[in-house]
């Protein structure tokens, strides 16, 4: 029997297809290109980096102190990837928790192979859970090498001068009075003298490759689980009966762990989620439908699947803003919950 392709059906190629190329231009507008704008804070790039003397030592010391980035929103420092949001959190501790949650996602992939078969990679499950096992595996390597960076390369004193200065920030903030302004110019003369050379160079240090690729797959699972769990508890629990995608332990520990793991992640961790890598998500769902799809509901057979298509695009901004409501709900409560310990992730 040969293949029947219904006019509805260009329709469908057409949504992912635009998808797939408006995700390609805007990676490469915002990332591939490394254009500079009049603005130097939009410079965003993954491939070039500016130099170090575009971004002033005073300038960048004085945002740290005042509680601002002098970095744009795309950039990611290389201690971003392995220190926590929480001032005086080891990092072992996301250490420790990247690699648990790699371990536990692990053992319930190979739980879900063993039960089923290798097809099983068929369903956008499978393909969102091991992306996030991907994203724990390299972050659980770059906290291991962030951590060794902390016990081997901290220059004598550094933690002695940090400390100091914590605690007299917090003698002033307790003794000064209301006079905000006055207090803002001491706080950020205080940092200045005290930030000391290894604090700079950490802070312009870009992070490489690996480091972008971590943060690239940290915002791609972040859209993708909150879609799939969405897509799993919402319409195929309570409308399907695939025997593979039926609800018992193990697909419910799959769609329930993997956002627990990755929320604890974000609660610890200091990565910045900017808007625009958006686009990375829907590439990986475009990448996804180009090879495979094998739920009842998306059949290009049928003459709303042209609607169901579109739904499907659509779905893919509030999944991923809904993440990022809650990266901008921990920015915002957090600090005014706990304003001598928590430090803002831009």
């Amino acid at each position: 029997m040969g293949l029947v392709v219904y006019w509805y059906d260009f329709v469908c190629f057409g949504i992912v297809g635009g998808a797939f190329l408006g995700s390609i231009y805007v990676i490469w507008m915002r990332e591939g290109a490394g254009k500079c704008k009049e603005d130097r804070t939009m410079y965003e790039s993954l491939v070039v980096t500016p130099p170090p003397d575009d971004i002033p030592g005073g300038y960048a010391a004085a945002a740290v102190a005042a509680g601002v980035s002098s970095t744009p929103r795309g950039h990611v420092s290389s201690t971003q990837l392995w220190t926590s949001c929480w001032r005086g959190l080891h990092p072992i501790w996301l250490l420790a928790l990247r690699f648990a949650s790699f371990l536990i996602m692990a053992a319930l992939l190979v739980w879900d192979v063993i039960i089923y078969d290798p097809s099983v990679f068929a369903y956008y499950t499978e393909w969102t859970f091991a992306l996030v096992i991907v994203y724990f595996a390299i972050g659980t390597i770059v906290s291991a090498n962030g951590c060794m960076v902390y016990y081997w390369k901290k220059p004598p004193f550094a933690s002695v001068q940090r400390e100091e200065f914590l605690r007299r920030d917090v003698e002033e903030s307790q003794s000064i009075c209301t006079n905000a302004m006055t207090f803002r110019a001491k706080e950020m003369s205080g940092s200045i003298k005290l930030q000391s050379p290894y604090d700079q160079e950490a802070i312009e240090q870009r992070a490489g490759f690996w480091g972008y690729l971590m943060q690239i797959a940290y915002q791609t699972c972040a859209g993708a689980v909150i879609l799939t769990d969405l897509v799993f508890w919402c319409i195929i629990v309570p409308f399907l009966t695939d025997a593979h995608l039926e609800l018992n332990l193990l697909m419910g520990c799959m769609h329930t762990l993997n956002a627990i793991f990755l929320l604890l992640d974000t609660a610890v961790n200091s990565l910045p989620f900017p808007s625009f890598r958006l686009a990375y998500f829907v590439l990986w769902s475009c990448c996804y439908v180009i090879f495979e799809w094998p739920y009842p509901f998306l059949e290009l057979g049928v003459p709303w699947a042209p609607l169901w298509y579109f739904c499907l695009a659509v779905v893919h901004i509030p999944c991923y803003g809904l993440y990022a409501l809650l990266i901008r709900a921990k920015n915002s409560i957090f600090p005014r919950m706990f304003p001598q310990s928590f430090v803002k992730s831009f």
